[in-house]
């Protein structure tokens, strides 16, 4: 037995991939505790699948992770194949030999993340260093690839990622360009035969792709994780599971199509969804959370989904994904739903603003800061503070049927991380006609100041939030996000009891709600 093998592979703590500091938000390394949840989800589908053999005793299964970065998910692969196959092929050394040079593949998404994967797999950055644990690799970089690469502009994007031109064109030398191998190519399995060597057919992808680039010279950032998942499915493996934000499962900028494949896709099997990011990657603020799910390729059905919300988990539940345009994560909350829009009430959103209503967007100054007697009220906000200037009604070109209405203006962001129980929805504020405002607010619009009291004492209950918290996911609350919100009759003040009352909500149903969002005390920003 080669005594540096048993060094390198027991068990050690501390261990040091559970030291390293992420490189940015969109870019986290995954702690080997949740490496190794994945690993169980998969291990246990296999045996469910395979007359309950283990997965970790087949000496043929190849594993492949196309976006390595710490090397967590190959190190603790190669761990659990070195155990399992003490049987098959008892010389350790051998053993691992044919585990690094047979069945674990990676494609590093950055040039330290490679070196930093080669050195946890093969105890060395060079696979085929004195270190090494791999012993016949006939090259340094082993099966764990990577190599700089360009990205594709037609015009201003990226052909194959989106990624801005203006930030990532003619990058020097020392620069990542962060054109990620596995989805920049049409033909993916011949880049892959390029990569190692022969045509590769992998029983299982596994890993934790970057998140988002910045496409607008870094004003605004669009995701890509959602082209790791589409091009892993087109390799057709046995098994794929990949963490990724769960902000797809409701909005996600472009990610319209991708969210209607997931919700369709019968073979996403098991789906674990975590409200707060930092209950996975400890130190991380990540909008929406983050989730990892099980796609199997042979036994489509329904799908296992499990939430976990601070302290609580609920589930595993039965679910089939596509009941919806979105995702429901809070799975309690579906009955209270399906009540609700049993009524036929037309939504709120028909008297509700799009976003850009008037065409400003929050950053707009073509106004007076202090409002002059024939100026139009305009709401604005800065630095997190509402304000209120002026400007003449001849400079609103757009919408301009809803100056003269009474508005109830709330903010369109309100982050919370994930806080339960949450309040959801920044506060609101009445706007008497003629008002309008920039991209700041969205606003719903009615014909008098009694209807809008009505409408805003509606938009206070946790009935309403709570509503809306069905569909909103990130700190953003788009037009869509109030779509299950039913309109009421505006001649009175609303309160919680009178709209459980008529929803004929139960008291689990009451109770739920409760928990889940906060009152609201005032109106006070």
């Amino acid at each position: 037995m080669s005594d540096q093998a048993s060094f390198t592979l027991r068990r050690r703590n501390p261990d040091v991939l559970t030291c390293i500091a992420n490189l940015s938000n969109d870019e986290v390394f995954t702690p080997p505790e949740f490496a190794n949840r994945m690993l169980d989800t998969l291990a246990e589908a296999w045996a469910s699948n395979y007359g309950n053999a283990n997965l970790w005793a087949d000496p043929t299964v190849t594993f492949l992770d196309p976006c390595t970065k710490s090397g967590v998910f190959l190190r603790e692969i190669t761990r659990r194949l070195t155990d399992g196959l003490a049987k098959k092929i008892p010389d350790l050394t051998q053993r691992v030999n044919h585990i690094l040079t047979k069945q674990v593949f990676g494609i590093g998404i950055t040039q330290i993340t490679s070196l930093l994967a080669r050195r946890s797999v093969y105890c060395s950055r060079d696979a085929k260093g004195k270190h090494s644990i791999a012993k016949t690799f006939n090259s340094d970089i082993g099966n764990i690839w990577f190599k700089r690469l360009e990205h594709t502009w037609d015009g201003d994007r990226c052909t194959f990622c989106g990624a801005g031109k203006s930030v990532f064109f003619d990058r020097a030398v020392g620069l990542e360009t962060h054109a990620y191998a596995f989805i920049h190519t049409d033909n993916i399995k011949a880049r892959l035969a390029d990569l190692f060597g022969k045509n590769m057919q992998f029983d299982v992808i596994i890993g934790n792709p970057p998140y988002q680039l910045a496409s607008d010279g870094g004003t605004r950032d669009i995701p890509i994780y959602n082209k790791f998942v589409e091009q892993a499915k087109h390799l057709q493996p046995r098994y794929l599971s990949m963490i990724i934000p769960s902000r797809w499962m409701a909005s996600g900028l472009g990610l319209s199509d991708f969210r209607k494949a997931m919700l369709e896709d019968r073979r996403i099997r098991k789906l674990m969804d975590y409200e707060r990011m930092d209950l996975v990657f400890p130190g991380v603020d990540f909008e929406g959370g983050i989730c990892y799910f099980l796609w199997d390729r042979d036994n489509a059905g329904t799908c296992e989904v499990t939430a976990v919300t601070g302290e609580e988990t609920i589930g595993p539940m039965a679910r089939d994904l596509n009941e919806y345009d979105i995702l429901v994560r809070d799975s309690r909350g579906l009955n209270i739903l399906k009540q609700v829009r049993a009524a036929g009430e037309p939504s709120i959103i028909e008297i509700l603003s799009a976003d850009k209503e008037f065409g400003w967007t929050s950053n707009f100054d073509g106004f007076r800061p202090n409002k002059k007697q024939d100026d139009v009220a305009l709401y604005y906000g800065r630095s997190g503070k509402r304000l209120v200037g002026g400007i003449a009604r001849d400079c609103i070109t757009k919408s301009p049927h809803l100056i003269d209405t009474w508005k109830v203006m709330t903010s369109a962001a309100y982050g919370e991380r994930g806080a339960r129980p949450a309040m959801v929805l920044g506060s609101s504020f009445i706007a008497e006609s003629p008002s309008v405002c920039t991209q700041t607010y969205l606003f719903f619009h009615v014909a008098s100041q009694q209807q809008a009291e009505s409408l805003q004492s509606y938009l206070n209950t946790r009935f309403f939030r709570f509503l809306v918290s069905l569909r909103k996911i990130t700190q953003h609350a788009t037009r869509a996000t109030y779509t299950w919100v039913p309109q009421q009759t505006w001649d009175r003040i609303w309160t919680d009891d009178e709209l459980y009352k008529k929803y004929a909500l139960s008291k689990d149903d009451i109770a739920h709600i409760e928990v889940s969002i906060r009152p609201r005390v005032s109106n006070d920003e």
